[in-house]
């Protein structure tokens, strides 16, 4: 699924290259924005030692002290990253819900969006599920919980209105469906993650999700 801006696309894609990237001399918005894909990037190691400013610096070939014009501190760049997963995945959310009218449908497409984005950019899988947040500042941990709250709550909205158009039964539990199925996408995070990215979290995942929704 195409990312729903040239700017999300370039960061979503974060590689490599955003090492030699400052060598150029950028605008402070595009300053900002290598930090965040150079961090994406250093994330897609399933095996890197926790991140530091130096490293980060050392990357991006400046001095911390450059990061730190841009950002007060290594949770705020942990944030930036967060803010931009949180507005790329509801941007899409929303994009299925306008596009698609049947409730249960828009829900196997949100389930398999949040699947794909994952698979395509697996460092900031590690965010999603946490794992690179584990020693760093308690906020940012909350952040992804609230995220995934969210998440949760339009699920559950669009199998009420399913449930109220009669496209489902009328003793079918919204809300107990829509914590299945973000537990099912978050558990298949977790093994992506853990398994150094190996395991597809998207591997059959239209059959399962059609079975929790059953």
């Amino acid at each position: 699924m195409r990312q729903p801006s040239s700017r999300q696309a370039k960061l979503a894609q974060a590689s490599d290259t955003a090492a030699a990237a400052p060598r150029k001399r950028a605008r402070p918005g595009e300053r900002r924005q290598l930090i965040l894909q150079a961090l994406a990037a250093m994330l897609e190691q399933p095996k890197t030692e926790k991140i530091t400013t130096a490293a980060l610096a050392a990357r991006l070939e400046v001095s911390e002290a450059a990061l730190y014009r841009h950002f007060a501190s290594k949770a705020q760049i942990y944030e930036g990253l967060i803010e931009f997963i949180e507005q790329t995945l509801f941007t899409l959310i929303n994009q299925i819900t306008q596009k698609e009218p049947e409730g249960v449908r828009q829900v196997r497409a949100i389930g398999m969006m949040l699947l794909g984005f994952a698979e395509k950019n697996p460092g900031m899988t590690r965010v999603l599920t946490g794992e690179a947040l584990v020693g760093e500042h308690a906020r940012l941990a909350e952040r992804i919980n609230q995220m995934l709250d969210r998440i949760e709550a339009s699920l559950r909205q669009t199998l009420k209105l399913a449930v109220t158009a009669g496209t489902l039964p009328g003793d079918y539990d919204p809300a107990l469906r829509a914590s299945l199925i973000v537990s099912h996408v978050l558990g298949r995070w977790h093994r992506y993650a853990n398994s150094g990215f190996a395991r597809r979290p998207a591997e059959q995942a239209d059959a399962q999700l059609r079975i929790l929704l059953s």
